[in-house]
């Protein structure tokens, strides 16, 4: 290569050094600057020129390399560049003879298959200080002639240059990035501000932290104080955890429990060489991780979660990505405590307003003046009113009682201390009814101690006094139906005490038998008390239960059948033969089952009774059809009452306690049955009885 001589009276270095200061101060990108180096250079010292520069982890070198006529050619070579590692590792420039370069640089170094003879290299930054943000990189000369404008001597005040102006742009690289992140924490923080939802929440801090951080992906993980783990966020968790179950962490297990436990951030740049490192979940869905940076969510110094950052797509997490995601965690754990309180009042809420629809009693609120706040369903239909012609009025117009007047007992529970008032009186519907009740008040303070609300219950003395009569209906009946065989035992056992049929074998087999007859009817009665008292005691433990129901048609029909054919009636069953086990005892199955079929016979005087059986679905179905005296429509919303008895039953004087089928249906309750019926007054009636198949 033929040297250009220089001009006379002119440095060539110098003109080289200010056309340096003029192209690169108008650049503030690193790229740019190592670009614009080393065209200037190649094209003022008449020789191929490099330039480069590694990223922070040194994986690699960006390299330019441009000849004497300015054209560029950009590459990326490996970190493991020997030649580069030799001249970065000095702090002044070299000349390099390809000769006395170990044969095995020579083969693999990318550098040395450039140059034919030799390199004038210079690292960079130059000289290098502490404090210098500037990656480590080189300028090198391939092959310089002889009159070179750049030499040992000259190369030193232009790498000097090239150092100010790459530190520079890499400070102003710096500056951007930190003001980009600095726009990107002010909006996430303000934006947390604007919502309550959870879901929001976490959608708008993920999507934009991990781009800025150039993250593969970003969890979040809340703690679960009750079990003392983290869980992470389902949603955030990528399709490699779909068919998994939650990812939690026990406090102090993991990376995410370590940093849990300690309050601190942790960043891990290989994950498999931290011994805090849990690999389960790589193990279970595949993915791998290679590095995570943690911080911890804090809110009043309580850590509520971590934040976790998984796989830079470039280069390491370091100090200033720990600090981003430590700005941001602040605000994100403020937002997510008071989205997870916000959770928790409207779960309260609704369980409050649950409670309050659900009550069968009637509930109403007002505020301190009087005025109607909130009303239940119970209470609007006690009134017979909608909720909308309360709402808002005072209780002196809304609620008109006897005697007095309502407003009176408001004033009382108003000045009440903390005992709770109660008043006994007569609601007056809006159809002109009276409705019997019992009025309880409570207030609640303000911390202030004045009212907020109060509170008023009203309980429907109507339907206790309907419960005592149907208790005193049956204890009637429970009477009646004692006496009669009592009286008829008595009877004929005084007949028999007296000698009335000692010399007649068969008047006294008669005696005797209507004494048996009688006491099988009392045996049934208690039986039949027993088994209620049994049912109310609420033994759930049925449900783990089982029962053959072919077995148990079988002993229950063959009797009943009998009875039916010695009353005159015809009797037919059809049962599907090999029926699956159903849910319940075979006590409680037989009482239901006997007690329809019993119902059937009873009230049929003339005709016939039915019985079928077979499964549909998961449930076997019982059907009995009789042709009886039948139900009314407007006794069918109470057949299933406890002590309820048909007006038509009672007229026809058919004995009865009007507890068989309120055992029927509590029964069926406790093992998931069900039963309906359909009937028509004096053509029969239909009750089909529907049984849960036994879980196998």
């Amino acid at each position: 290569m033929n040297a250009r001589q220089p001009t006379l009276g002119i440095d060539p270095a110098r003109l080289l050094w200010e056309r340096l200061v003029s192209d690169l101060g108008k650049i503030f990108d690193a790229h740019g600057v190592c670009a614009a180096a080393s065209a200037a250079i190649a094209t003022s010292a008449d020789t191929l020129t490099l330039v480069s520069i590694s990223d922070p982890d040194r994986h690699h070198y960006d390299v330019w390399i441009c000849d004497s006529n300015g054209k560029i050619d950009q590459d990326r070579w490996s970190g493991k560049e020997i030649a580069f590692n030799r001249i970065v590792q000095t702090n002044e420039p070299q000349v390099y003879e390809k000769l006395e370069a170990p044969p095995r640089e020579r083969i693999r170094s990318e550098l040395w298959q450039l140059a034919s003879d030799s390199i004038l290299a210079i690292p960079l930054p130059f000289p290098a200080t502490p404090g210098q943000i500037t990656t480590p990189g080189a300028i090198c000369l391939i092959d310089p002639p002889k009159f070179c404008i750049v030499d040992k001597r000259t190369i030193g005040p232009i790498a000097i240059q090239v150092s100010a102006f790459l530190e520079r742009a890499l400070l102003r690289q710096r500056s951007d990035q930190q003001e980009v992140e600095f726009s990107i924490i002010s909006e996430i923080s303000t934006s947390l501000t604007s919502t309550l939802n959870l879901e929001e929440i976490i959608v708008q801090v993920t999507d934009a932290v991990r781009r800025v951080l150039g993250a593969e992906s970003l969890t979040i993980g809340l703690t679960e104080p009750n079990r003392n783990e983290i869980v992470f966020v389902e949603a955030l968790m990528g399709p490699s955890f779909n068919d998994m179950p939650p990812v939690s962490f026990q406090i102090g297990q993991g990376i995410a429990g370590w940093v849990a436990l300690h309050g601190e951030p942790a960043i891990v740049n290989d994950a498999y060489a931290d011994h805090r490192f849990s690999s389960k979940v790589d193990r279970d869905t595949g993915y791998l991780t290679n590095s995570v940076l943690c911080v911890p969510l804090k809110a009043e110094q309580r850590v509520i979660g971590v934040l976790e950052a998984i796989n830079k797509h470039n280069g390491r997490f370091d100090e200033n990505d720990s600090r981003l995601l430590q700005a941001i965690s602040g605000p994100l754990a403020i937002a997510l405590e008071n989205a997870l309180l916000h959770l928790d009042v409207l779960s309260e809420k609704r369980r409050i307003e649950t409670i309050f629809a659900s009550m069968s009693d009637g509930l109403m609120t007002t505020n301190a003046k009087g005025d109607i706040t909130a009303a239940n369903e119970a209470l609007v239909s006690l009134l017979d009113v909608t909720l909308n012609e309360i709402i808002g009025e005072g209780v002196a117009t809304a609620i008109k009682t006897q005697p007095g007047g309502f407003f009176e007992f408001f004033q009382e529970v108003l000045q009440e201390g903390p005992d709770f008032p109660q008043l006994a009186c007569d609601i007056v519907r809006k159809d002109g009814e009276y409705v019997p009740v019992l009025v309880s008040g409570t207030k609640i303070n303000k911390e202030d101690g004045s009212v907020s609300e109060v509170i008023f219950v009203f309980s429907d003395l109507g339907q206790i006094r309907e419960l005592e009569r149907m208790r005193d209906d049956f204890f009637n009946n429970i009477v009646h139906e004692l006496r009669t065989p009592l009286a008829t035992i008595l009877m004929y056992a005084r007949l028999l005490r007296e000698g009335k049929a000692i010399d007649d074998p068969a008047r006294s087999n008669r005696f005797l038998g209507v004494i048996e007859r009688e006491s099988d009817r009392l045996q049934k009665m208690v039986k039949q008390m027993l088994q209620l008292a049994k049912l109310e005691s609420n033994t759930h433990q049925e449900l783990s239960e089982s029962t053959n129901i072919n077995y148990l048609l079988e002993q229950i029909l063959p009797p009943l059948a009998d009875r039916a054919r010695e009353k005159g009636l015809v009797f037919n069953e059809v049962i599907q033969p090999k029926l699956p086990a159903v849910r319940g005892s075979e006590e409680t199955l037989y009482m239901i089952v006997k007690n329809v079929i019993e119902n059937g016979i009873k009230f049929t005087p003339a005709g016939s009774v039915s019985v079928e059986a077979w499964l549909q679905k998961s449930s076997v179905l019982i059907e009995v059809t009789d042709e009886g005296i039948g139900i009314t429509k407007e006794a069918l919303p109470n057949l299933f009452q406890r002590f309820y008895r048909t007006k038509s039953a009672v007229e026809r004087g058919i004995a009865g306690t009007g507890l068989g089928l309120y055992m029927v249906k509590e029964g069926l309750e406790i093992n998931g049955g069900a039963i309906e019926v359909s009937s028509h007054e004096d053509k029969g009636s239909r009750f089909t009885v529907s049984l849960p198949v036994a879980d196998e």
